[in-house]
């Protein structure tokens, strides 16, 4: 890849990236697109992000479009990533679930779950909850984790994690409880867990046809989108939100002016919001 971006390449991905994906990049953010798509150009034979423009206007570029934003929204994760939510979700949400008097599972969605780690982290606060509240959470639990990288999603649904991964985040004690030694040196999430999980390809900019959900986890995610695609994310997720469902989103994020959809919950620290 040649040193510079030109203005004129920068603005036009810019639009290319916010139409395919929602993503907003931010001002003088080349030198991210410069060290995402190295390589990318490099293995296409493209000397330039202008290159790259037009090869992605041909016909048949479908394949290279999905790489080009997996490249650009492709971040690390952590187990139990800010811990108030899980301690949210023990705490407070599934003692409350578990009280309702339904027969129906409850549904949980992790958004832009990127390589498992929200999802499995979810399930393993819900088998530590029944593990020391023997009985109370009668219901099954469906865990629907969603992403746009398919490359992402293939590493979740395998479930299998290199120390260095495992490392951020996640106790040794969870780990011996949850995860399988493997030969390679890595370790796999173990069924139990594993099964709670299933994992689905997801534009957040696209219709959803998830069905109803209990709560819905949309952490650190919003932040890249334009306050317009933001708002229309979540009001689309509040119709994804059965009565009295919650949303908890990432520490740095809030609502922003959609206090007729959901009531903000006080958790003592930690906020999450209520559908109306």
């Amino acid at each position: 890849m040649k040193a510079d971006i030109t203005p004129q390449e920068y603005d036009a991905f810019k639009k290319f990236l916010q139409d395919a994906s929602g993503i907003l990049l931010g001002d003088n953010k080349q030198y991210l697109v410069k060290s995402r798509l190295r390589r990318l150009l490099e293995d296409n034979g493209l000397e330039s992000l202008g290159d790259l423009l037009q090869r992605l206007q041909r016909p048949g570029s479908m394949q290279l479009k999905e790489t080009v934003i997996d490249a650009m929204t492709t971040n690390e994760t952590l187990w139990f990533r800010d811990n108030h939510p899980f301690r949210i979700l023990s705490e407070k949400l599934l003692p409350e679930l578990a009280a309702r008097n339904t027969s129906q599972p409850l549904r949980i969605w992790s958004a832009a779950c990127s390589t498992g780690q929200e999802p499995y982290s979810i399930a393993m606060a819900i088998e530590e909850y029944k593990r020391f509240q023997p009985g109370r959470l009668k219901n099954d639990i469906k865990i629907t984790a969603t992403d746009i990288s398919r490359p992402v999603l293939e590493t979740a649904r395998r479930g299998e994690y290199e120390m260095l991964a495992l490392g951020r985040g996640l106790s040794q004690e969870r780990l011996r409880h949850f995860f399988t030694a493997l030969p390679s040196g890595g370790w796999k999430v173990k069924p139990q867990v594993q099964r709670m999980v299933e994992f689905r390809e997801l534009n957040l900019m696209d219709r959803y046809a998830l069905g109803r959900f209990d709560l819905v986890f949309c952490r650190n995610v919003l932040i890249y989108f334009s306050a317009e695609h933001k708002r229309d994310i979540l009001s689309r997720m509040h119709s994804c939100l059965n009565p009295g469902g919650y949303l908890i989103l990432g520490a740095s994020e809030s609502l922003n002016g959609l206090s007729d959809l959901y009531e903000m919950v006080q958790c003592h620290p930690g906020i999450i919001y209520r559908r109306k």
